[in-house]
């Protein structure tokens, strides 16, 4: 059994390390310009001169699928950083002080969680328009909420420690104990959400971008690459399964980086299992 967790964790890695350097470097490895159509080459096989073969409008797929992987990444990090960011701030707020300012922010983000991620998505970009600055709002109004959750009951259950008594005792301000020596006890449990919703926020994007109203063409990106081909999945397959297996491996390399960081960061999940 752990050889098979070890092994499902060096190919993810592994996995992670090519998508990533190949998006990063994508100017360089690339055989082709991404934009320019050669409608005399369109829709084909790969090959030698054409990797992963060509789309409808004759553009090669190998090198709009490196530039496409940008897109996904980089938006589902700025709004898993925004949300971790937001959440991070009410949370430690609400779970040091109390009161009045945690019961509003609590309702709020009981509001926020009892209505369906993607279907508020879809709410928000249909009604601010499909551009990036509307796709990353709508991740971060959907994600804020599990973040601030999280750092409140921990920040709660923190605060009640006795060394936190101690700290008051030789003087420390409360802003002093809150990052110095709360925000490090719950950076672990921090780190595995962020890493699960990174990959949470690649799945919302590349559903929101198959339905338009997420990264617009002619931005080389996973999702509208496979929107793009639907018209043409029996008689060029390719541009479907190219890029639907890099967003399934990605997600999949993400999360599984995710549970290996529980597993190993995370003290009660350790000692349940152990029971």
């Amino acid at each position: 059994m752990q050889n098979s967790k070890n092994l499902q964790l060096y190919f993810a890695v592994i996995i992670l390390i090519i998508i990533i350097s190949g998006s990063i470097a994508a100017s360089v490895i690339a055989t082709h310009n991404p934009y320019e159509p050669d409608m005399l080459n369109r829709l084909q096989p790969p090959s030698l001169e054409h990797y992963f073969g060509t789309d409808a409008l004759g553009r090669d797929m190998f090198s709009r699928i490196l530039y496409g992987g940008r897109a996904s990444m980089l938006l589902s990090v700025a709004a898993a950083v925004l949300s971790l960011g937001i959440g991070l701030l009410i949370g430690s707020v609400c779970g040091f002080y109390g009161g009045k300012l945690d019961l509003i922010f609590t309702s709020v983000s009981n509001i926020f969680q009892s209505i369906p991620g993607s279907c508020f998505m879809i709410a928000v970009t249909g009604i601010l328009g499909p551009s990036i600055k509307s796709l990353i709002l709508a991740l971060v109004i959907t994600s804020w909420a599990g973040f601030s959750r999280i750092v409140r009951a921990e920040v709660m259950q923190i605060k009640k420690e006795t060394f936190i008594e101690g700290l008051y005792c030789i003087g420390c301000s409360d802003i002093r104990i809150i990052t110095r020596h709360i925000f490090p006890n719950i950076f672990n449990k921090l780190l595995v959400l962020f890493t699960i919703r990174i990959g949470r926020g690649i799945l919302a994007v590349a559903g929101l971008s198959f339905l338009g109203l997420g990264v617009q063409p002619p931005t080389p990106d996973w999702s509208v690459m496979i929107n793009d081909a639907v018209l043409y999945y029996r008689s060029a397959p390719h541009l479907i399964i190219v890029p639907g297996l890099c967003i399934f491996l990605l997600i999949y390399s993400i999360n599984i980086l995710g549970e290996v960081l529980r597993n190993r960061l995370d003290v009660k999940f350790n000692e349940v299992q152990k029971c």
